[in-house]
């Protein structure tokens, strides 16, 4: 960017991962006299660097990093929580066991893996991934 730009964000957490990465960044769009504008959230409008204004934006940057934090937290707790239920995430598995052990079968009597693949319709890397 050049000095006379704006730079437009969509919220400012979305300017850096951190109080002092957003404020680092904020000062030195300033001094190349780039303009940062907050399109949503409550600083939208133009931040100016001046008095009241630079420690307002100093809080909201430290409690938009406390509320990213405390998300990440909860959504780690979430996960723990359900893997202790048994329940684990992601796409289901193309491998059954029936499945796994009909393929381990046509391994031991010679065929290869390239074929038991072709003829289960899997990828290579998934009987790989499953057979001992």
């Amino acid at each position: 960017m050049r000095e006379g730009d704006t730079l437009c964000v969509w919220k400012l957490d979305r300017l850096g991962r951190s109080t002092k990465d957003v404020l680092t960044i904020a000062e030195d769009l300033r001094a190349r006299g780039i303009a940062l504008r907050i399109l949503t959230g409550t600083l939208a409008g133009n931040y100016s660097p001046k008095g009241e204004g630079k420690f307002f934006f100093t809080v909201i940057v430290a409690f938009a990093e406390l509320e990213r934090d405390m998300i990440v937290e909860r959504t780690r707790a979430g996960l723990d929580a359900a893997k202790a239920q048994g329940r684990t995430g992601g796409r289901p598995s193309v491998i059954t066991e029936d499945v796994l052990t009909g393929a381990e079968a046509r391994k031991a009597k010679g065929e290869s893996i390239t074929a038991i693949a072709k003829a289960l319709g899997v990828s290579r890397a998934t009987l790989y991934r499953h057979i001992r």
